[in-house]
């Protein structure tokens, strides 16, 4: 008799972890579902007063004229009302020919706030637009 409490107490605990699995796999994929595989950057360039838009796949690294642009990630806001969009860039200004600085920016920014965290360029303006 007490075997058998113990095979249903085994019984019992082995649904309890598959239901705690199901459960942590289910607040994977839903945070997972907001991050996006491409960027798009609007990009204004002082000099002539054009504006651009350049898309470029996360984790690549694109050419735009004198800079390099690489995006490590990007994510969508799980709030529909008030969206807001973040990304992890990495830009390199290749005419500077002094390597005292790796990159003319590395870090967040934000669709809603770009000034949160600027991007200092004296020829170039970059916003985020779209993580898709």
């Amino acid at each position: 008799m007490k075997s058998q409490k113990n095979i249903n107490l085994g019984k019992v605990n082995i649904l309890i972890f598959f239901l705690f699995l199901t459960l942590c796999y289910g607040l994977i994929a839903d945070e997972t579902r907001y991050e996006g595989k491409f960027i798009e950057l609007k990009v204004l360039d002082k000099v002539s007063s054009k504006n651009y838009k350049i898309k470029i796949k996360i984790g690549e690294e694109k050419l735009f004229k004198n800079i390099s642009i690489k995006p490590l990630k990007c994510k969508n806001s799980e709030f529909d009302d008030d969206p807001e969009i973040i990304a992890y860039l990495q830009v390199k200004d290749l005419k500077n020919t002094k390597n005292d600085e790796v990159f003319v920016f590395n870090g967040w920014t934000f669709s809603s706030s770009p000034s949160i965290n600027t991007f200092d360029h004296p020829v170039y303006d970059l916003w985020l637009t779209k993580c898709v």
